[in-house]
């Protein structure tokens, strides 16, 4: 695995950050959570994506949104969404991992706010489904990277 590094510089005395590289899961899921946390308080965000897993709450869809059902009651004016759990896992996990760093930097854990959040596509694992006749078929495993950066707000 290439040591990435963030892609966003943002330094400063009341910044923290967290990352995970090659995460499996779907890119397109985790590329609409990250769109959709970006801006929100850190617990907000926690205490909604366990409604996600809990299958209460969905995310709002706004871009890869074709031949998406509609949901009830998405935040803001949006219509399609879907319920990403196991990506939800993952982001919950990150996030917690964050309010940590921050704890250890020296920040308030219940301040803080999400300034950058980005999914980007990892490597892709491809390999061959064995099928009937002596054919195949190829599958490839996506994989993501994720990094959060909050900020502690007053």
């Amino acid at each position: 695995m290439a040591r990435i590094d963030y892609s966003n510089k943002t330094k400063g005395d009341n910044v923290a950050r967290a990352k995970a590289n090659e995460l499996n899961m779907s890119p397109k899921h985790s590329i609409e959570i990250a769109g959709f946390i970006r801006n929100k308080k850190v617990n907000d965000v926690i205490a909604y994506l366990n409604d996600v897993v809990r299958l209460k709450k969905a995310v709002p869809f706004r871009y890869f949104n074709r031949n998406v059902a509609h949901k009830r009651g998405l935040p803001g004016n949006w219509d399609a969404g879907r319920y990403p759990v196991k990506a939800s896992k993952e982001y919950i996990r990150l996030l917690e991992s964050v309010k940590k760093n921050a704890e250890y930097v020296g920040l308030d854990p219940e301040n803080l706010e999400i300034i950058h959040a980005t999914a980007n596509r990892g490597r892709a694992q491809k390999a061959y489904f064995p099928r009937a006749m002596g054919r195949a078929t190829p599958k490839v495993r996506e994989s993501v990277n994720l990094e959060i950066i909050v900020r502690e707000v007053a």
